[in-house]
C-alpha cells in the first residue's frame, strides 16, 4: 500500500505538534505515547510508524533546530563583508527569533541540557570556522580560545532565552546592540554606562 507523501507529512507534523504541546507544558518525563496519539487524533500504532518513542520525536525536533553551518556561513560572510561587523549577533539573534517556540523551552530552565550543549556545540564551530583569525590574534592559546567561545555563546543564549521569556517579541535592535557593547567592551564598561554610581 502507497502512502500520499502529503498526508504523511502532514500526520507527522501533527504528531510532532502534539508532542510540542504537552512536552512544552509537561516535560519529557509526564508526555506519553498514548497522550500524544490522542492529542493528534491518531491511535498509537500511527505514532509508531512514525517514531520509536517520545524521545526520537525530541531528538527529531532538536534536529532539526540545529543550523545548517555550511549554509548560514556563505551568508554570514557576506554580512560581515559588508557591514564589517566582527560577530554575526544580528544574524543569530534572528535565527533564535526564528525559533523562540522551541528555543525559549529547550534552553529555559526546564529544558533539554542535551540541547544545550548540542547547540552550543555548533555555534562553537560556526564561529570558530567563521572568525579564526580573529579569534586567534585575541586567544592566548587553545585553551582560552575555547573558554572565551564557550563564554561567548553560553552568553548569548543566556540573554535571548532571558529576553523571550521576559517578552513575546522584544525590541531585536536593543538586543543586538546590548550584546555587541556586552561582546566588545565587557560586562564592567557596560554596568558604568547603564548604572549612575553616586
Amino acid at each position: 500500500m502507497k502512502y500520499n507523501p502529503e498526508i504523511t507529512a502532514q500526520t507527522r507534523k501533527n504528531l510532532m505538534d502534539a508532542f510540542w504541546d504537552l512536552y512544552s507544558q509537561e516535560g519529557i518525563g509526564k508526555t506519553s505515547v498514548r497522550e500524544i496519539a490522542l492529542k493528534a487524533g491518531y491511535n498509537r500504532s500511527t505514532f509508531y510508524e512514525y517514531f520509536t518513542d517520545v524521545y526520537d520525536v525530541l531528538e527529531q525536533i532538536e534536529a532539526s533546530l540545529l543550523p545548517d553551518i555550511k549554509k548560514h556561513q556563505a551568508i554570514i560572510q557576506d554580512i560581515i563583508m559588508e557591514t564589517g561587523a566582527h560577530l554575526p549577533l544580528k544574524h543569530l539573534t534572528e535565527v533564535y527569533s526564528k525559533n523562540k517556540k522551541y528555543f525559549v523551552v529547550l534552553l529555559g530552565k526546564n529544558g533539554d541540557p542535551a540541547f544545550q550543549e548540542k547547540i552550543k556545540n555548533v555555534y562553537k564551530a560556526f564561529l570558530r570556522a567563521l572568525l579564526r583569525p580573529q579569534l586567534q590574534s585575541l586567544a592566548a592559546d587553545d585553551f582560552s580560545l575555547e573558554c572565551t567561545l564557550e563564554f561567548m555563546i553560553s552568553a548569548f543564549l543566556g540573554v535571548m532565552t532571558y529576553c523571550f521569556t521576559r517578552e513575546e517579541n522584544p525590541d531585536l535592535e536593543k538586543v543586538v546592540q546590548l550584546l555587541g557593547n556586552l561582546t566588545n567592551d565587557g560586562v564592567m564598561k557596560n554596568f558604568k554606562r547603564n548604572v549612575s554610581i553616586e
